[in-house]
């Protein structure tokens, strides 16, 4: 080697064996990032100071608390308030913080602070996380995704302070506490609460539940939406694609979510029956918003009619915004799907989304996520009957919740075997690294086919 070396005039550099050079993906470091965190939250969860009777929580509690924090999901097997102690509750704000923003997106950030300066390879493991569509931007974008994301907690947190010290009698400081608590699990799409009834006694409150439902919708939407509002809400007509689809299917389902809930509900005595026509409303759009996905409720879930979970697991499923703190599917996939299942109907050659051209590669990976995430659900749901007494509805409410990161539940978490617990603790996190991106952390390298073979039609349908 040395001589051949030698003969073409090229210097041979080999690179020592690590842990960096064994993942070179993006994805790759992504998943591994989050999974770190994930457990050093259990550790951390897993001491006794984490919980407020002084004993040490079980490694199963821990290791599904920190999951759930750092996949911003909020399904919970113990109550967070009472289990948790102040210490345990930091720690969980602070992976709930951590999952937000993102691993990669902090890293990022330090490397700025300490270095002055940011490295190729950290450019693209930014561009992976942040979803950014140009790499040159990355630094400009990395610090306005986390003062814009402060700043919202912060008006967020003022607000509930506020109306907890004066609406609620809360002495100050633990009311500065709740709103800082709550405005960050808003934010973030968490939907981690610090009452055992969740929200419930909320629910006819419109500072609370406006308040935390617009953090939600916020941090749901995708930084690079949020960013492009700013810039361009008076100008819709030069919104990109991303955009225009993110903020028009929101609406949609915002609309009709709520619609739905307010006619399947109306009259239910547990949900929306023991409530007046104004706070009705208020909670059946605070339970449109919440699957999004946020996990927090005001109203009983496991109150609701069959139909009503059925329209919240769809919600759930598509989720939010791309590149937000959301889960899901994204809003994206969900309407790109919407096209060109209209452009097929319609016999056209391309998709085309507001005067542009869907590139083919976009459409296949919007059916491979789509595709990917029904098996996913559906294997696990599946399993969960299995491994559980509870019903169908049930078991697929619990399930797509995980996946989404939503957080919501009829009430069973806690009653899952221990085996189950496990699976759901794989849906969180496989639901907030994403699909492909776990299946391309896990690819060794990227495979080209060098040839084309001949095209022969298939028979479909």
């Amino acid at each position: 080697m040395v001589r051949a070396a030698a003969q073409t005039g090229r210097r041979v550099v080999r690179r020592a064996p690590g842990i960096l050079n064994r993942f070179q993906h993006p994805a790759q470091v992504i998943v591994v990032g989050f999974a770190t965190v994930v457990l050093l939250g259990t550790g951390l969860l897993a001491s006794p100071i984490a919980t407020e009777s002084g004993q040490a929580a079980g490694l199963l509690t821990a290791l599904f608390t920190s999951t759930s924090a750092v996949c911003v999901t909020g399904l919970v097997v113990v109550d967070t308030g009472t289990h948790w102690s102040a210490f345990g509750e930091w720690v969980i704000a602070g992976l709930i913080q951590v999952g937000g923003l993102g691993i990669m997106t902090l890293a990022t950030l330090f490397t700025i602070l300490v270095a002055g300066r940011l490295g190729l390879r950290a450019r693209i493991f930014a561009q992976a996380e942040t979803k950014t569509l140009s790499m040159a931007d990355v630094r400009h974008v990395v610090r306005k995704v986390v003062v814009f994301s402060l700043v919202c907690e912060a008006a967020a947190a003022v607000v509930l302070t506020g109306r907890f010290l004066l609406g609620h009698g809360e002495p100050f400081g633990r009311a500065v506490y709740l709103g800082v608590f709550h405005a960050v699990s808003a934010f973030n799409n968490a939907g981690f609460a610090l009452w055992p009834d969740n929200l419930m006694r909320f629910v006819a409150d419109p500072w609370i539940c406006l308040t935390i439902a617009a953090a939600v919708i916020v941090g749901g939407l995708g930084f690079p939406v949020v960013f492009e509002l700013l810039r361009a809400w008076r100008r819709p007509g030069r919104w990109s694609v991303l955009t225009r689809v993110t903020v028009g299917v929101t609406l949609i389902l915002l609309v009709g979510g709520t619609l739905v809930f307010l006619a399947t509900e109306w009259d239910n005595p547990r949900t929306l029956g023991a409530l007046d026509d104004q706070a009705k409303v208020l909670a059946a759009f605070f339970t449109a918003v919440m699957p999004r996905t946020a996990g927090f409720n005001s109203l009983d879930l496991a109150g609701m009619y069959p139909t009503s979970w059925l329209a919240t697991d769809l919600l759930m499923f598509i989720g939010g915004g791309s590149a937000g703190t959301a889960g899901g599917i994204k809003v994206t996939t969900f309407g790109l799907l919407a096209f060109v299942i209209w452009a097929e109907l319609r016999g056209e050659r391309e998709v085309i989304v507001g005067h542009r051209s869907l590139p083919q590669s976009t459409q296949r990976q919007a059916i491979s996520i789509s595709l990917i995430s029904v098996a996913l659900v559906a294997v696990s749901t599946y399993a969960l009957l299995a491994l559980t007494p509870h019903s169908l509805d049930q078991v697929l409410f619990e399930a797509v919740s995980a996946f989404g990161t939503v957080g919501l539940s009829t009430g069973v978490t806690a009653d899952i075997a221990p085996a189950g617990q496990v699976l759901l603790v794989l849906l969180m996190f496989i639901g907030r690294t994403g699909p492909l991106t776990l299946g391309s952390a896990l690819a060794l390298k990227d495979r080209t086919r060098r040839f084309q073979l001949p095209e022969e039609r298939v028979i479909v349908g």
